[in-house]
């Protein structure tokens, strides 16, 4: 008869691998160091396996230890998802949701969706991570230390991943006033070869990962930053263009141009989940998403190819008139 595994012991197993090794996990957990090591030692001989290589300075994984990590982080979702359900009487939904998304994705639309699900569930706690990469988001997703995924599709599921879609992003050129004189909207994307952009350091050329054609237009890049909001503050300030999804353009800056490029860049957003049941606190996300996919469809208006004023349009802050 195969025995069950305590579950305290896995949460301190996992704790050892991803705090780095027992001292820095026994301090986050809360307990002695010999205490953990036992723990850990009991752990070993429930299983019949060592999982860690103590022959160096160094607590290491062993082959064994490796992997009993993915399974390990499985039970814990599975136990935490059966105690969340336990708890979720009377459709009262609590919890901790972990969501994995890259920073261009943060502002629009992850604050959109958190904040929709805080306003119907605020005992929910959301933790937002930033691996620093998509494959990262994926990888977070697999291992199972986030439940969703925030992200560009399209994503190739298999026997463990599932994608759902959600909406596309209209990519728009950003500009300051000085810049746009002259430009016709939408701005045909061979033009952009001679605007000075500001673009955020993604990857190794300094280049933003929207789209394919953007990479291969872009030749004058005037500042590469880290830093999103500081991106955004240049463009405000003169020192170039960006490139933006429309929502966030037409919300989040103020006193500069907003024009549509040609042909038009458009990027589909959507989420990556684990196969299998979602916990409460993960499935009211999923009911907050399909609320806004649907918000945001009703709310698309076709454009004119073309239409413009007599001069560039300015985001300008709302004014009280007097």
């Amino acid at each position: 008869m195969v025995r069950p595994v305590d579950l305290r012991l896995v949460r301190y197993f996992l704790a050892v691998v991803d705090h780095g090794g027992i001292t820095k996990a026994a301090q986050a957990l809360y307990i002695a160091q010999p205490s953990l090591s036992q723990a850990i030692r009991a752990l070993e001989r429930e299983l019949g396996v060592e999982l860690f290589d103590r022959s160096r300075r160094q607590l290491t994984l062993t082959s064994d230890g490796e992997a009993f990590a993915g399974p390990a982080r499985n039970i814990l979702i599975a136990a935490d998802s059966a105690r969340a359900k336990v708890r979720s009487v009377r459709d009262l939904v609590a919890g901790r949701l972990e969501i994995a998304t890259v920073s261009t994705l943060a502002v629009d639309p992850m604050a959109d969706l958190t904040s929709r699900l805080l306003s119907r569930h605020p005992d929910i706690l959301v933790n937002v991570l930033d691996p620093g990469s998509p494959a990262g988001v994926v990888s977070r997703v697999r291992r199972g230390e986030a439940e969703f995924g925030l992200v560009e599709l399209p994503v190739k599921g298999d026997e463990v991943l599932q994608s759902r879609e959600l909406w596309e992003q209209d990519i728009t050129l950003v500009l300051p006033p000085v810049l746009a004189g002259g430009l016709p909207d939408p701005v045909p994307i061979e033009a952009i070869a001679a605007i000075p952009l500001v673009v955020e350091v993604s990857d190794a050329g300094g280049l933003p990962l929207i789209d394919h054609r953007l990479a291969q237009v872009i030749g004058n890049v005037a500042v590469e930053c880290a830093h999103r909001q500081a991106i955004w503050d240049l463009v405000t300030r003169g020192a170039g263009a960006t490139f933006l999804p429309r929502r966030i353009a037409e919300t989040q800056l103020h006193g500069v141009v907003v024009r549509s490029l040609t042909p038009s860049i458009k990027r589909t957003i959507g989420l990556l989940f684990r196969r299998g049941p979602l916990s409460p606190a993960a499935a009211a996300f999923l009911d907050v998403a399909e609320v806004i996919r649907a918000e945001r469809s009703r709310e698309r208006v076709p454009r004119t190819p073309g239409q413009r004023g007599t001069g560039p349009k300015v985001r300008t802050r709302d004014r009280k008139r007097g």
